[in-house]
């Protein structure tokens, strides 16, 4: 890993698939969450509407602290017992 690649990794989340691509961010998860068997989110690939997954993962993503306060609660709470 250079350090091109670990600041951007340090912004957004990668993924390098088998046959070579590179995708970050919203299109990363899209990747991701289809390789979970979540077949509905090929939907959020459709043009224009990548662009609306890629806008909702530049919110989350910029707003990390303020997301965290409310996601995985139950597993933070499970830590600190």
């Amino acid at each position: 890993m250079n350090d091109e690649l670990y600041v951007a990794c340090a912004k957004s989340i990668h993924v390098l698939t088998p046959n070579g691509q590179k995708l970050n961010s919203g299109r990363a998860v899209l990747y991701i969450l289809h390789g979970l068997g979540y077949w509905w989110v090929q939907v959020g690939s459709i043009w224009p509407l990548i662009y609306l997954v890629e806008f909702v993962y530049w919110i989350v993503s910029t707003n990390r602290s303020f997301f965290a306060r409310f996601l995985f609660t139950k597993e933070r709470e499970s830590r600190e017992e």
